[in-house]
């Protein structure tokens, strides 16, 4: 029964510092991760505004972006990741506070529609000429297609560049929240992987042989 115990304390540990050694290779390529988005953050030079520490200030359209950004669009802000030190983007929270900022101010454009000629809708003929747009919270699927001046105003707010910046910050969102959940398993199978080498190791202690000391045989004194 001891050498059982102590055989499966060996295994334990060997399979303890296979997962040690995984959980190590998965820190060193998340690391490489790391430095590769940080780099790329760096080149792009996209940096956010701080005033006294506080994001934007605190203005007022400060506060309209991140209220959209965690009511609206229900993302978990991380504070942590809004450093005033560090002010270029390159966490999940700071990616997403700039694709809130793209959202919003596309969101609220105002665009200048011209009819070369008048057009039909609904019955009604809109006479040609200019046209002020404003967009009140419409995404690319929320204009009518139908309305000539709408159809005429997606494409002039919801530009590729503001489809292309959206892509490219959602993308840099999802890059560091897998660096991030990465970071997590790492940890979690190098903590496995020593939790296993010690019970492994407690094993093989607790089943050594046990030393019993040998009396020791002294002559008696003979009276003289």
């Amino acid at each position: 029964m001891i050498n059982r115990l102590k055989g499966l304390g060996i295994v334990l540990v060997i399979i303890g510092v296979a997962f040690v050694a995984a959980g190590a290779f998965a820190f060193i390529k998340t690391q490489e991760g790391y430095k590769s988005l940080n780099k790329f953050s760096a080149a792009q030079n996209v940096q956010l505004t701080y005033e006294n520490g506080q994001l934007g200030g605190g203005d007022e359209e400060t506060l309209a972006i991140m209220s959209m950004l965690k009511n609206d669009w229900g993302y978990p802000v991380a504070d942590g990741d809004l450093n005033p030190n560090d002010p270029t983007v390159n966490t999940a929270t700071e990616y997403m506070f700039q694709m809130a900022t793209v959202a919003y101010h596309t969101l609220h454009a105002t665009t200048t529609v011209v009819l070369t000629e008048p057009a039909e809708f609904n019955g009604e003929t809109i006479a040609a000429g200019e046209y002020e747009f404003v967009n009140d919270g419409r995404y690319w699927t929320g204009f009518d297609r139908e309305n000539p001046i709408e159809a005429a105003a997606r494409a002039q707010i919801w530009t590729p560049t503001a489809h292309a910046l959206i892509g490219e910050l959602g993308v840099g969102t999802a890059t560091a929240s897998a660096l991030q959940l990465a970071l997590a398993m790492a940890g979690l199978v190098g903590g496995l992987g020593a939790t296993l080498i010690l019970t492994g190791a407690g094993l093989v202690w607790a089943t050594r042989p046990e030393t019993v000391p040998v009396p020791v045989l002294r002559p008696a004194v003979m009276p003289a």
